[in-house]
């Protein structure tokens, strides 16, 4: 994926043209966006390097908030500072270690919560961008079908709608991480862990994470009459950053 950068320009292009064209072209537009290394590994290795510098700034905090969108989770993160701490000097790491903790503070949805992260949930992959784990809560063939989903940072799920002829539509409890909720031609909305979403039937509709962090909800089932799910497109990049910026 190319990555956009204005930073550059935003901050030097009057003063210095020359470096924001560098900074925002070449090595974001050229050099971070090559194939023969993912994204995460190149935050990886900034962090890396911007730590054995002792470059604890507001230029390492862009990073480390980088990193998490592009996949580095907090464990890694941890285990990555610990290594680098040995080569890279041990007060380096503690600053870098004091910032990591801010920047991933709201990581706490990728245990999936209360009721835990369940298994990938793989039977509906095919229906979200990004992967998410599935844990039912109760069986549908005896009750209220409940299940918690969790969403890891940028997953969500293709706009979709919950048919019914009477009744029907889904109900979210949010337990974890921050997301967003959006009905077809409305304006987005932020969840947080304790919100609850009323779905209504026949409304299309998607959910998912935040771009920097984990989300976990309790997805209930309100019973329908002739009920099923039609799944639609996905949400594209676009549309999903938007919300982001």
């Amino acid at each position: 994926m190319k990555v956009k950068q204005t930073a550059g320009r935003d901050s030097l292009g009057e003063f210095a043209p020359k470096f924001a064209e560098l900074n925002d072209d070449v090595l974001f537009g050229e050099v971070w966006s090559g194939d023969a290394l993912s994204l995460k590994t190149r935050s990886m290795l900034t962090v890396t390097t911007l730590v054995s510098k002792g470059l604890i700034d507001s230029s390492f905090q862009y990073h480390l908030q980088t990193a998490k969108v592009n996949g580095v989770t907090k464990t890694e993160m941890a285990e990555l500072l610990t290594h680098v701490a040995f080569y890279a000097g041990w007060p380096n790491a503690w600053a870098a270690f004091r910032m990591a903790k801010e920047v991933y503070k709201d990581d706490e949805g990728k245990c999936g919560g209360m009721f835990g992260l369940g298994e990938p949930n793989t039977a509906y992959a095919k229906y979200f961008v990004g992967n998410s784990y599935l844990k039912p809560l109760t069986d549908p063939k005896q009750t209220v079908f409940m299940a918690n989903v969790t969403f890891e940072p940028k997953c969500r799920n293709n706009w979709h709608i919950h048919h019914a002829d009477k009744g029907g539509g889904q109900i979210l409890l949010v337990t974890a991480g921050r997301g967003w909720y959006q009905e077809w031609g409305k304006a987005p909305r932020a969840l947080k862990a304790g919100d609850v979403v009323n779905i209504p039937a026949n409304v299309k509709h998607w959910h998912g994470a935040a771009a920097d962090s984990w989300f976990s909800h309790i997805a209930v089932e309100v019973p329908a009459e002739n009920g099923k799910t039609e799944w639609c497109e996905p949400v594209s990049d676009d549309e999903y950053f938007k919300l982001e910026g």
